[in-house]
């Protein structure tokens, strides 16, 4: 006489708990924590408390509170920034891209080019404050040049390394496959660069909202680099502070963007998909 074998149900697997939101606002926590318990414990100080700096960062979007120069004047200074830095940005993607392309792929153009760009390529975009004023004036263009020249080395220097390290073997497949040389480029260096020249995109594009603030030290009348200088010189650390949130909110937003047009186009790659 066979004997009924009891099953007992399978116990499901306690759900996970995706712990990531969470720790990527750790620090940004305790950093305000830190900064309000300074502050507190030393009222009066140089140091504007957290408080003070949402107060002027609402002052400066929305106004009636202190109506004075600021006050509502976050969304011009952003536009005239974002444009500044997204039309210098395109320009030096534009130049910077094909370049990097020949000069990678071409001994020739290497030889003739590369030495020249080393020695450019350490000069800090401060050095060349003075120099962009006389060449273009004081205002927007200076302005415009400074965040081109900060942008256009991390885009060409990636897009150089992506180039030359190109695997060999893909050309010897791609020649097996009957691919000519003259479509090798297209074919073969183009794809197979393209990750690299994405990481030189977000390295240009977060360094063009860094240069912005120099950038605008050229005589600009609006922008969030020019509404830093005249905070500053003013002693209003509390809209320097806001001025600088916002920078950093801004050049996050943008390599955000960046970062999953990468992974769109990019998502046969291992490094973007």
């Amino acid at each position: 006489m066979s004997e009924a074998v009891e099953t007992l149900p399978l116990e499901r697997a306690p759900a996970r708990i995706d712990a990531t939101p969470l720790l990527r606002i750790v620090v940004p926590v305790v950093l305000l924590m830190g900064w309000w318990a300074e502050t507190a414990l030393h009222p009066g100080g140089l140091i504007p408390a957290p408080s003070e700096v949402g107060v002027a960062l609402w002052d400066l979007a929305f106004g009636g509170i202190n109506d004075d120069a600021f006050s509502q004047m976050l969304l011009p200074d952003l536009i005239a920034s974002a444009s500044r830095v997204y039309g210098a940005f395109v320009l030096a993607a534009a130049v910077a891209l094909p370049l990097g392309m020949l000069i990678g792929r071409l001994r020739l153009v290497r030889e003739m080019l590369e030495p020249t760009l080393q020695v450019l390529r350490p000069v800090p975009v401060t050095a060349w404050l003075p120099l962009s004023m006389i060449m273009f004036g004081i205002g927007p263009k200076s302005a415009f040049f400074l965040v081109a020249l900060g942008s256009f080395f991390p885009i060409l220097l990636n897009t150089i390394f992506a180039v030359r390290s190109v695997e060999p073997r893909l050309f010897e497949a791609a020649q097996m496959l009957g691919v000519s040389p003259a479509r090798l480029f297209p074919k073969v260096v183009l794809p197979a660069s393209l990750p690299g020249m994405f990481t030189g995109l977000r390295l240009g594009l977060g360094l063009a909202w860094v240069v912005i603030v120099v950038g605008e030290m050229t005589g600009v009348q609006t922008g969030l680099g020019a509404m830093i200088m005249d905070a500053r010189q003013l002693s209003r650390t509390e809209i320097v502070i806001a001025g600088m949130a916002v920078i950093g909110v801004a050049g996050f937003l943008s390599d955000y963007a960046v970062l999953m047009l990468g992974r769109k186009l990019l998502a046969w790659s291992p490094q973007h998909g």
